[in-house]
């Protein structure tokens, strides 16, 4: 079984800070040519089908930008190609970047990042990979010991740079299984709430996703173990990950997979189905 390892701070990487400021640069690019072109994030979202807090994001350096989204956007804003010639730099620091997590995490990041299948219980957060920036930042602001601010939002970008894996083509087949209680947690108040909400109904629609709610008036429960992820390598085992307490651990065993397995199987029989849980949560925004 593999060592259990404690959270460490990863050592400061040129590479990745070269890459946050080109991404930063880009932001205040795309930034200046929509206001120059008289648009709101919303309008240039309604345009461009990019999502308002994802253009937000990224025009705060926060977010990858998309070669996609840069081509759209330099069509669009009349760039003449300012922003669609900085696809090469994107995509070759998106490579070195790819993985800019704390020491403990980097493991499982660089399989996630790859992998053709993930599935994931929750029974305390949002999944890292659903959440929204607002949601993120609140976890992280609210995460003791306490952490600095240049931490939190290294952190927070970290965490949102993971979501480019829904913009892959072909995506992995990815499913969540959430406590119904996480959804009704009100971390970093109504506000924050509300934006998490949107945010999986947006993620929970897309067709390589099905997003399930467990009721909490559910009488039987095949997990009380807490949280877990199975992930399916390409051409590789499914493995499992869980974490707890700072601590971390990637399951490589085949029995104790298989076991994690099925009772994942057995938490989606009795969830919520896809189209239930995503009225279930439309209701919830409705009542905010």
């Amino acid at each position: 079984m593999d060592d259990v390892v404690r959270e460490e701070r990863p050592p400061p990487a040129e590479d990745g800070d070269a890459a946050a400021d080109l991404f930063r640069a880009l932001g205040k690019q795309v930034k200046l040519l929509r206001e120059r072109a008289g648009l709101t994030q919303r309008e240039l979202d309604e345009r461009l089908g990019y999502g308002e807090e994802q253009i937000s994001s990224l025009e705060r350096g926060r977010r990858v930008p998309q070669p996609e989204f840069l081509a759209a956007a330099d069509e669009l804003l009349g760039a003449g190609g300012l922003l669609r010639t900085a696809t090469e730099d994107v995509v070759r620091a998106r490579a070195k970047t790819r993985v800019r997590h704390p020491a403990w995490f980097r493991d499982y990041a660089r399989l996630e990042a790859e992998a053709v299948e993930l599935h994931f219980y929750s029974n305390q957060i949002v999944p890292g990979l659903l959440q929204a920036e607002e949601y993120a930042r609140a976890v992280f602001s609210m995460r003791r010991p306490l952490l600095d601010e240049e931490t939190i939002e290294r952190r927070v970008t970290d965490r949102l740079s993971r979501q480019t894996v829904f913009e892959r083509w072909p995506g992995p087949v990815t499913s969540f299984v959430m406590e119904e209680v996480v959804l009704q947690r009100p971390l970093g108040g109504r506000t924050v709430r509300a934006a998490q909400l949107e945010q999986l109904l947006r993620i929970g629609r897309l067709r390589t996703v099905e997003l399930q709610v467990m009721p909490t008036d559910r009488e039987e429960h095949p997990s009380n173990d807490g949280a877990f992820t199975l992930l399916n390598p390409k051409e590789r085992p499914q493995v499992a990950y869980t974490e707890v307490q700072g601590y971390s651990r990637l399951i490589v065993e085949p029995e104790e997979v298989r076991l994690m397995a099925s009772r994942y199987g057995i938490l989606r029989a009795r969830a919520l189905t896809p189209g239930e849980s995503l009225a279930l949560i439309e209701k919830m925004l409705g009542e905010l």
